[in-house]
């Protein structure tokens, strides 16, 4: 080989290498570029040049730069080569761009090392025939790379070498044969050659370079399609809502995997070399997170021990030493999506120290023996993780658990029927309703079904007047007009639930005149409304920006701006965020409102719920079934009926037999109350005028057309009053109790937001109701002590056991996206980690678990100053409003021993939600938001800042103080009348205080929202929200983890006796329509604990909560996801 002209230093000493020439003569170029390392860019070309230089040059290594110059050029390029350059024995050359394009590759410059790599424009096919000709060593296999442009190849690649792809298809479409299309397209799915993919799925290009990928949501999530492609300025996809797949091209179906909205960037430098980065997913908002300089903000992450196994396998499998791909981290588990090639870390100097490192090395390895150059490998030490400590008597927030409920809905509303139709039994049938005796239809073509059903038995009627259709058919009509409000189905706001009765349902209510009729039916539940409201969704997204408060970093004059606290730690990758929901719509687009308020994130909820909300297969953890109450909760609502069906005021033993534990926010309702009947009464005739009022709006032309607040009619509005009307009093003239929340929460709905009606004596209708409702609503869940645990335990025990596993400590965890400390820049405590679990809920399980709290035995109110007064608090609020909160917060002591009680803090903390229509003087007080002791005043200098806003300095813990004594918060509290509060409570500058107001008033606008004088434009009247209130603030872990595990045991022996007694009437249910068609009702299993705590769910409960399926309810469980 003939002689370089460029060396890997010149004669002063500096880095260089030289972009090559076409002379096969001459190893350099007449042209060389001389770049040199930070330290000596000046300082280089002082220097004297007059050295000795009669030494004969040493025989140098050339490497090959060969690629198009965007790349060539690049800064991570450049900055990695002037590393390699360090090596004494190795010169750079970079091939011209128009030498590759246009000269004959025997006129390429000469290489003993070629990197050398495909992007757009660039001739693969002359690098192969140069590396045939020249055979230098490849960086990069060049035949190899035809292959990573075919993403079917590259997955049959992954396949063979035994790496985890997501469940995938490929739809190859030929134009010559446009029939061998196997594509077949449903509402909510799509089958691919015999493969169906629910959505929702991906749909990815056959070709690799095409990157229009697009994510198809389900229409129970709001339908449409994310559309990712290739970033734009800010932006990599955009919302669409085009639910129909692609008609032309081919495509890989695949899975889509749940990610908490974040991918995983792996980028290896030879096979046991990987650094792994962590992005927001394009899919989540599709706004690109960039820094001060223009570039995507990306941060460096650790992998587990398999995903560097994983590493090692796609470098090799794809002889691509230097190799980015995509890893999706779902389910406990990681999954390959994609593999770029060659592919450079941006903005990491210890990646590119290392690759150099790496590369120079492989470099010498291979080539130095065989020029007789003498080197061996220099042996380093082991890399030692940071491990940040505190000092003094801070604490490091450590995990965040928050049970909250859904936000402000539209009435619910129900109607029952009994039919008996051979087309509901074949549609029982078709969708495995004998399997467990139950049946939800929520899916539009379902729906659809059940419509089609209706309209054929009404038209047969219309026909025939003696036809046999025992199905009422005014209730078929009212099945026919809620299944086809609002032009199409949603599949969130409606569904159909079909009970199998064997021997038909018994005479119940007044709506059922006739006698029932012998032999099998089913009972068809028809539930609609429910709906979250434009106002609903701006509380949970307001709350979701309140709430980064609760983040060390969050509060003062920065609290809300991007960058503070939570938001930093979140975008590090310090924050381990989990999000779950029960199956109800209207939480889970609150839960997904909620997350877009915390994170900042923008535009629609629908892939915001799709990527970080869960929900599938909870098994009871925060879903409940009204319809299969336990034989408490029966008996309870049997004497809360008897009590309150008396024509009298309410006595001495009224008192003691409804509020036993002196609540006061019973006795009050008691008082306003008096003679319950005679309210009832009081209460039907304001209903009775509120009905007669609508009807003359209706039949006034100026008012008949008028449209409601969502969308609602003045019909609508009619059939809602109608129908409660009709059903809380009977004809015998007793009153339905359980009808009470119902009007409480539709006369709530009406003074909130049809306001301008004006109808007359709703506000009165709004107090009674109130009242009845305050007492009917939290006695469902037991009257005294034992009944509401008992109850409380059966709606909650699985809920428990996930919160006290998510206080375990969480270090070992590694199948969450960890900050990796030493790639990290800017950040200067990389070791810390805090978790966060949401759980989205309905009232019933909100009510259970504040019941456990104050009734399970967590601390005693005699030795306990401060849980006394919150008990008192607890006892004196009325009601758990929209948005209601259940807080708890750990911290960890660093500087105290590992096994000491005092290690770990527990704080609880409360909120009851929005603010009623009547924002009255006598609502309760807390006393703040973690208090402080007077004695502990002075070391509060920072009221849990951990990092400075506008830079990173080091962070900093909360300070946190022995048992507290309590003191009024010294904050004004802002009583403006009407539900229009502004965020007016702010948060001192100073934290001298003694306590301060978390959320003060969360109603401030969200950026989509014009505010107008009546409220929010398209939200009416956004009432605010109750501040968090502090229960106790010096529990330690232990006494908490004692008092859960005690609660779920008692919950266990108790519901095995329950269950031991059901099991004989399980037994005897067996008559009637034969014994494969018999189930017994649906009642919640206990769960032994060792069940909950097996698996590999003690290292990560991310999404799954499969061990609880073994044991939380009776029948077939579906599969785990």
């Amino acid at each position: 080989m003939s002689e370089a002209r460029g060396e890997g230093r010149d004669q002063s000493g500096n880095l260089s290498f030289v972009v090559g020439c076409v002379d096969e003569d001459h190893r350099g170029s007449e042209e060389g570029g001389r770049i040199k390392n930070e330290g000596e860019m000046r300082k280089g070309e002082e220097e004297d040049d007059d050295k000795d230089d009669d030494s004969p040059p040493e025989r140098q290594i050339v490497v090959g730069i060969c690629s198009m110059m965007k790349k060539s050029k690049s800064k991570p390029m450049t900055q990695i080569m002037e590393r390699l350059c360090k090596f004494e024995y190795i010169t750079v050359v970079i091939f011209p761009e128009e030498v590759i394009l246009s000269q004959p590759v025997d006129k390429w410059p000469l290489c003993d090392c070629l990197v050398s790599f495909h992007s757009k424009g660039f001739p693969l096919d002359k690098a192969v025939e140069y590396a045939k000709l020249r055979n230098p060593l490849l960086i990069n296999d060049l035949n190899m790379q035809y292959y990573i442009q075919d993403r079917r190849e590259v997955y049959r690649i992954l396949q063979e070498e035994g790496v985890d792809l997501p469940r995938y298809a490929v739809l190859t479409r030929d134009p010559d044969r446009p029939e061998e299309c196997n594509l077949v397209e449903g509402e909510d799915h799509v089958e691919v050659n015999g493969e169906v993919f629910p959505k929702p799925f991906v749909e990815k290009p056959v070709s690799a370079e095409d990157h229009n990928v697009y994510v198809y949501y389900p229409t129970s999530a709001g339908g449409g399609s994310q559309r990712l492609f290739r970033k734009i300025g800010s932006r990599s996809s955009v919302y669409s809502p085009e639910s129909c797949v692609r008609k032309t091209g081919s495509y890989i179906y695949e899975e889509f995997m749940p990610t908490d909205g974040t991918d995983v960037k792996v980028y290896t430098v030879g096979p046991d070399y990987a650094h792994a980065e962590a992005r927001k997913s394009p899919a989540l908002d599709g706004k690109v997170e960039r820094d001060s300089e223009g570039k995507e903000i990306r941060y460096p992450v650790m992998l587990s021990a398999m995903e560097k196994l994983v590493a090692r396998k796609v470098c090799l499998a794809f002889k691509q030493t230097v190799c980015g791909f995509d890893l999706l981290r779902a389910n406990g588990h990681s999954f390959v999506c994609d593999v770029n090639g060659f592919s450079f870390v941006k903005n990491s100097m210890k990646y590119y120290d290392d690759c150099a490192k790496v590369l120079g090395n492989m470099v010498m390895r291979e080539l130095a023996p065989q020029f007789h150059i003498p080197w061996s490998i220099p042996l380093e030490a082991e890399d030692i993780p940071i491990v940040p400590t505190t000092s003094g008597t801070m604490m490091e927030l450590r995990c965040v658990i928050a049970i909250i409920r859904h936000g402000d809905r539209t009435p619910k509303q129900k109607m029952k029927m009994e039919v008996r139709h051979a087309l509901f039994f074949a549609l029982f049938e078709k969708y495995g309703g004998y399997k467990s005796g139950k049946l939800k239809l929520k899916k539009p073509k379902q729906l659809q079904e059940v419509l089609d059903i209706a309209r054929l038995l009404l038209a047969e009627l219309g026909q025939h007047t003696d036809c046999e259709i025992e199905e009422k058919k005014g209730k078929l009509e009212q099945l026919k007009t809620v299944l086809e409000m609002y032009g199409h189905f949603s599949g969130i706001n409606r569904k159909v639930q079909l009970t199998y009765l064997p021997n038909g349902q018994p005479k119940a209510s007044s709506e059922e005149e006739e006698c029932p009729t012998e032999g099998p039916s089913l009972l068809l539940v028809l539930k609609w409304g429910g709906e979250l409201t434009p106002a609903g969704r701006v509380q949970a997204e307001e709350l979701g920006r309140a709430f980064r408060c609760m983040y060390p970093g969050g509060q003062g004059d920065y609290a809300g701006f991007p960058g503070c606290g939570l938001l930093r730690l979140h975008s590090t990758y310090r924050h381990d965020l989990k999000i779950y929901a029960s199956d109800e719509g209207r939480v889970q687009m609150t839960a997904a409102a909620f997350a877009k308020g915390l994170l900042a994130l923008e535009g629609e909820l629908t892939p915001i719920l799709v990527q970080m909300v869960k929900s599938a297969n909870m098994n009871g953890m925060l879903d409940s079934d009204s319809e299969s109450l336990t034989d408490c909760q029966q008996r309870v609502k049997v004497r809360l009926h008897e009590i309150m069906q008396k024509d009298q005021d309410f006595t001495e033993a009224d008192y003691q037999k409804l509020a036993p534990t002196g609540s006061p926010s019973l006795v009050t309702s008691m008082k306003t109350i008096g003679n319950p009947v005679r309210t009832c009464d009081q209460v039907y005739t304001l209903i009775q005028s509120l009905t007669s009022q609508i009807r003359r709006r209706l039949e006034d032309p100026k008012s008949a057309d008028l449209q409601l607040y969502h969308s609602e009619t003045l019909e609508l509005m009619l059939q809602r009053w109608s129908k409660l009307e009709r059903d809380f009093r009977n004809k015998s003239g007793r009153y339905d109790i359980s009808k009470i929340p119902d009007i409480y929460d539709c006369v709530k709905y009406d003074t909130q937001h049809n306001a301008t009606l004006d109808l007359e004596d709703t506000l009165e209708l709004f107090r009674l109701s109130r009242a009845l409702a305050d007492i009917v609503i939290p006695q469902e869940y037991g009257i005294n002590k034992a009944e509401k645990m008992d109850i409380a335990q059966a709606y909650c025990l699985p809920l428990m056991k996930k919160i006290q596993l998510d206080l375990q400590r969480t270090h070992e965890d590694e199948a969450v996206n960890k900050l990796h400390p030493l790639y990290s820049r800017g950040v200067m405590s990389p070791g810390r980690h805090v978790r966060t679990r949401l759980y989205f809920t309905s009232e019933s399980h909100v009510h259970s678990l504040l019941s456990i709290f104050r009734y399970g035995g967590l601390l005693d109110e005699v030795k306990d100053q401060q849980w006394k007064q919150a008990m008192d608090y607890l006892s004196a609020v009325s009601e758990l409003n929209y948005m209601t909160q259940i807080v708890i917060m750990l911290y960890e002591d660093n500087n105290k021993d590992p096994g000491s009680e005092e290690r770990f803090h527990v704080e609880l903390h409360f909120s009851p939600g929005v603010k009623g229509c009547e924002d009255e003087e006598n609502v309760p007080l807390g006393f703040g938001f973690r208090p402080a002791s007077a004695e502990n005043q002075e070391k509060q200098t920072n009221q849990g800042s951990l990092e400075d806003l506008s830079q990173d300095e080091t962070d900093r813990a909360l300070s946190l103080s022995e048992p507290i004594s309590i003191k009024r918060s010294p904050m004004s509290r802002n009583r403006k009348t009407g539900s229009m509060e502004v965020l007016s409570e702010t948060l001192p500058t100073s934290s001298k205080g003694t306590s301060y107001r978390l959320f003060p008033s969360c109603s401030c606008q969200s950026p989509e929202i014009k505010q107008t004088g009546l409220g929010f434009e398209g939200c009416s009247m956004v009432p605010s929200i109750y501040p968090l209130e502090t229960l106790h603030n010096s529990l330690s872990l232990k006494q908490v983890d004692k008092f859960l595990n005690a609660a779920c045991e008692h919950s266990s022996d108790a519901h095995a006796k329950t269950m031991k007694a059901l099991s004989a009437l399980f037994d005897t249910s067996s008559q009637g329509y034969g014994q494969a068609h018999i189930y017994p009702p649906h009642h919640r299993k206990p769960c032994p604990p060792q069940k909950l705590l097996s698996g590999p769910l003690n290292a990560h409960f991310g999404t799954a909560v499969a061990p609880l399926a073994q044991c939380s309810v009776q029948g077939p469980l579906p599969p785990p996801q």
